[in-house]
């Protein structure tokens, strides 16, 4: 009728938009550097919750919905190279 409770996009198998602040592509294993929730270095991981960042300093992780921004929908982290 009107799909008020529509089934996440993860378990579909496809991929939510994963791009850092600056807009680069993002994808698993990448280490980042966290606008939010003071977790420093993070690295994107799959697990059977979606996608997490874990923190490299501290073990904490947090859903990638969380760093969503709202005016760009990208991710509130930056993309380390190398």
């Amino acid at each position: 009728m009107f799909q008020l409770f529509k089934k996440s996009s993860i378990k579909k198998g496809k991929m939510p938009k994963l791009a850092d602040f600056d807009g680069n592509p993002l994808k698993e294993g990448d280490v980042v550097e966290s606008l939010r929730y003071d977790l420093g270095k993070c690295k994107l991981f799959f697990t059977d919750e979606g996608y997490v960042y874990e923190s490299l300093e501290t073990g904490k992780r947090v859903s990638w919905a969380k760093m969503i921004d709202a005016s760009t929908e990208n991710q509130k982290v930056r993309k380390i190279e190398g």
